[in-house]
C-alpha cells in the first residue's frame, strides 16, 4: 500500500511544481522589463484625437522616468529612490475604451494614478491587482457600468477616490469604504441605493450628490456638509433637512427644522415690530423738549454758513462686524444666519484643482503668515494651515479688467493646465475690491531670489541650463493651451520663475493679462516692456513673451538684475539688459558677460555662448527677425546637458568659469 502512496504524492509534488511554474515565470518576464519600457508599452494603449498616444507623451523616452525625486516625462512623478511614484495623464484628450491598468501593477512605487478630465469609455477597470495604490481619479469621463461589490476589497490603503461626472450606475459597492479613506468624490453619476456605512475617522471629503441614492444617510457622513448629498430626492437624515420615516424613507411633509425656522422668522418679524413701534412712540415723546432744548442753546440755528451734522463715530471693519452681525442674526432667527452672512462678507474660496484638502478663508485667516513679497502688481504671502500643506495667497488690488462671470471662467481655464513646469492654481477668492489667488508653497523660492540673493553660486551651469529649459517649455505648453492670447504668460521674470526641490523651474503669475484692467497691465506686465511696446501706439505681439524669455535666459547668463538696466524714454532695444550685452559682445569682451558665480562651466564655455546667442535672438528690436518659440526650443535642446559633477570639483572649476 506504500507503492501508491508515494505515487500519488510525486503526482502531486510535480502538479505543484507546474502550477508554481506557470505562474512565477510570467511575473518573472514582467520584472524584467524596466519602469521605462511598462510605461511607454503603456502609453501605446491610449488613444487621443488623432488615434495615436498624445502628443506630450511622444516624448518619452530615454534617459528613463526618473532620476532622483524627479521626473523629465509628462506626468510622471518619482520618489526619493527614483522609482516611479504617480501617473498624472490629465486633460490629454484621450479617447476609446479606458486601457488595462493592471499593467502598471509591475511599477512597485507607483501609489497615484489619474486619468481624469479626459474622454475615455468602458466599464470601471480591475484595480485588483493595484493593491498599493492610494490615489485613483478617472473623474470627468464617459466611463458606465455597475461598479462589482469586491472591486476595492485588494485596496485597502486606498486614501482618495474621484469618478464623478461619469455614467456610472447600480449600487455604492460596500468595498470603497477603505479603513484609511480620505477623500471620496462620486457626484454626477447614476449611483443607486443606500449609502454604505462609513465609519473612518479620517475622512475628510465626501461628495455624492446628484445620483439616485435612497435610504437613511449613514452616521458617519452626518458631518459633513449638506450640499454634499444634494440631488438624491429619496436620500434622508442629517445633515439633509428630511427627516427618514419608520421604513428608512423620507418623511413626507414639513421638517421639524423647517418648522423651528418659520417659528424664528415670525418671532424676528414680531420683535422687529414692537421695536418699531415703541421708536415711534419714543421719538414723538422726545421731540418736544428736543426742539425746546435746541431754542435754547446758542448758536444753535442751523444756517448754509453753520451746517450741523450728525456722524457716526469711526469704527473698525472687523469692530463693525463684530456688532452688527447679532443684530442682523437675531432678526432673521439664530447664529446660523450670522455665519452666512460672516460668509458672505468675506467671500468664499472657490476649489478648481480636484482631490485637493479643503478649506475656508477663516482657515487662512487663522494660519501663521509670512510676508513673501509685496510689489505694484500684488502681495505674497506664505499661509500654514493648521491641516494640510503651506500655500501661497496672493492678493491683487488691480485686477478689474472683467466682471465675476469672466473672471470665473478665466481661473477655471487656467485651472485645467497641467504642466510640469506651470504652478498650478488652487483655488480663487473673487470680491469686487480685490481677489486672491491660492497655489502650493514651492520650496525653494524664486529665481530672482537666488540670482540677486548672494546664492547664486548654488546654480551652477547645469541648473541655470536646466532652468532655462524648463521655463521655455512652460511658455511653450502656455502657446499651446492657451492661443486666444496674445500674450500667454504676459509677465515672465525671474521673481515668476520658482524653484522645486530639484531646482526645476515652476512658472507662476502667468496668463493674467485678460483679467487686469488695459492701464495696469501696461504700466505692470513685463510683456509691455518689450520694443514693439514703445512706440507710441505700440502693443504686444505674439513674440512679446519671446522677448521676456529672452530678458530672462540673459539675467541668468550674466547675473544682473534686468531692472537696473531700463530707462525711461529709452530708445528700443539700447536701454535695456539686451542693449548692454550687445554692446559688451560687439567690443569683442564677451568672457565679461558672464556671472562670476557660475560654477560647473569648464569644457562648456561654447555651449553658453550658444545659450548667450538664444538670447540674443529673442531679444531682437524687430520683431519679423526675432526668434518664434519653436526655434528657441529647438536651439536651446540642442545644447548639451553637462554630466553630474563630483562635488569636490565644483570649487575649482568656479575660477575657471570667470
Amino acid at each position: 500500500m506504500a507503492r501508491p502512496r508515494r505515487r500519488r504524492v510525486a503526482f502531486f509534488f510535480f502538479l505543484t511544481v507546474a502550477l508554481v511554474t506557470t505562474t512565477i515565470l510570467p511575473a518573472a518576464g514582467a520584472q524584467g522589463a524596466t519602469e521605462a519600457d511598462v510605461l511607454i508599452a503603456f502609453r501605446d494603449t491610449l488613444r487621443g484625437a488623432d488615434g495615436a498616444p498624445p502628443g506630450p507623451l511622444r516624448n518619452w523616452g530615454t534617459p528613463g522616468p526618473c532620476r532622483g525625486n524627479s521626473s523629465s516625462w509628462y506626468g510622471v512623478s518619482c520618489h526619493g529612490n527614483g522609482t516611479v511614484q504617480g501617473l498624472q495623464l490629465e486633460r490629454l484628450g484621450l479617447a476609446g475604451a479606458l486601457p488595462d491598468l493592471a499593467k502598471l501593477a509591475v511599477l512597485p512605487g507607483l501609489r497615484a494614478l489619474s486619468l481624469a478630465d479626459n474622454a475615455l469609455t468602458g466599464e470601471f477597470p480591475n484595480v485588483s491587482a493595484l493593491a498599493v495604490l492610494k490615489m485613483l481619479y478617472l473623474s470627468r469621463n464617459r466611463l458606465s457600468g455597475v461598479i462589482p461589490e469586491g472591486t476595492f476589497k485588494p485596496m485597502r490603503g486606498l486614501r482618495k477616490l474621484h469618478l464623478g461626472f461619469n455614467d456610472f450606475s447600480g449600487p455604492v459597492p460596500g468595498s470603497i469604504t477603505s479603513p484609511r479613506l480620505l477623500e471620496l468624490s462620486l457626484a454626477n453619476n447614476r449611483f443607486e441605493g443606500p449609502l454604505p456605512d462609513f465609519s473612518q475617522p479620517e475622512l475628510r471629503f465626501v461628495d455624492v450628490s446628484n445620483n439616485n441614492l435612497c435610504g437613511p444617510i449613514p452616521s458617519g457622513l452626518s458631518r459633513f456638509n449638506s450640499s454634499m448629498f444634494a440631488g438624491n430626492r429619496l436620500l434622508c437624515g442629517k445633515p439633509l433637512d428630511v427627516e427618514c420615516d419608520a421604513l428608512g424613507a423620507p418623511r413626507r411633509g414639513m421638517s421639524t427644522m423647517m418648522k423651528i425656522a418659520i417659528v424664528l422668522i415670525v418671532l424676528g418679524l414680531v420683535l422687529c415690530a414692537v421695536g418699531i413701534t415703541s421708536g415711534v412712540i419714543g421719538g414723538r415723546r422726545r421731540r418736544k423738549p428736543r426742539r425746546a432744548a435746541a431754542e435754547g442753546m446758542p448758536g444753535g440755528d442751523q444756517t448754509p454758513s453753520n451746517p450741523k451734522l450728525n456722524t457716526a463715530p469711526a469704527v473698525n471693519i472687523e469692530n463693525a462686524a463684530s456688532t452688527s452681525q447679532p443684530r442682523a442674526a437675531a432678526a432673521a432667527g439664530g447664529a446660523a444666519a450670522a455665519k452666512r452672512q460672516r460668509r458672505d462678507e468675506h467671500g468664499r474660496l472657490v476649489f478648481i484643482q480636484e482631490g485637493r484638502t479643503r478649506f475656508e478663508i477663516e482657515d487662512l485667516l487663522r494660519a501663521s503668515a509670512e510676508v513673501l513679497g509685496s510689489g505694484n502688481f500684488g502681495s505674497s504671502y506664505k499661509a500654514t494651515l493648521c491641516e494640510g500643506p503651506a500655500v501661497v495667497v496672493k492678493r491683487f488690488k488691480d485686477m478689474n479688467g472683467v466682471g465675476r462671470e469672466d473672471f470665473s471662467e478665466h481661473m477655471r481655464r487656467l485651472g485645467r493646465l497641467s504642466h510640469p513646469n506651470l504652478l498650478p492654481l488652487v483655488a480663487y477668492l473673487y470680491k469686487k475690491e480685490e481677489k486672491l489667488l491660492v497655489t502650493d508653497y514651492i520650496v525653494n523660492g524664486s529665481l530672482a531670489q537666488l540670482l540677486h540673493g548672494n546664492r547664486g553660486s548654488l546654480l551652477d551651469w547645469g541648473k541655470r541650463l536646466r532652468i532655462i529649459r524648463g521655463t521655455a517649455r512652460g511658455l511653450a505648453h502656455l502657446y499651446d493651451e492657451l492661443p486666444m492670447l496674445t500674450v500667454p504668460h504676459g509677465h515672465l521674470k525671474s521673481s515668476n520663475v520658482l524653484l522645486d526641490g530639484s531646482f526645476e523651474a515652476v512658472l507662476s503669475d502667468y496668463a493674467l493679462v485678460p483679467v487686469v484692467t488695459s492701464q495696469i497691465a501696461a504700466t505692470v506686465m513685463v510683456a509691455y516692456k518689450a520694443p514693439e511696446c514703445s512706440a507710441a501706439q505700440g502693443k504686444p505681439s505674439k513674440k512679446s513673451d519671446v522677448w521676456s524669455l529672452g530678458i530672462l535666459i540673459l539675467e541668468v547668463l550674466t547675473g544682473k538684475f534686468p531692472a537696473n538696466y531700463l530707462r525711461q524714454g529709452r530708445q528700443a532695444g539700447t536701454g535695456d539688459l539686451a542693449g548692454w550685452v550687445q554692446s559688451v559682445v560687439t567690443e569683442e569682451r564677451t568672457g565679461e558677460v558672464f556671472d562670476k558665480d557660475i560654477t560647473g562651466a569648464r569644457g562648456y564655455e561654447a555651449d553658453m555662448v550658444k545659450l548667450l546667442q538664444v538670447g540674443m535672438g529673442c531679444c531682437e528690436v524687430d520683431v519679423d527677425q526675432r526668434l518664434d518659440l519653436k526655434t528657441v526650443i529647438a536651439r536651446i535642446d540642442e545644447i548639451r546637458e553637462p554630466e553630474l559633477a563630483a562635488g569636490a570639483g565644483a570649487g575649482e572649476e568656479s575660477s575657471s568659469s570667470s
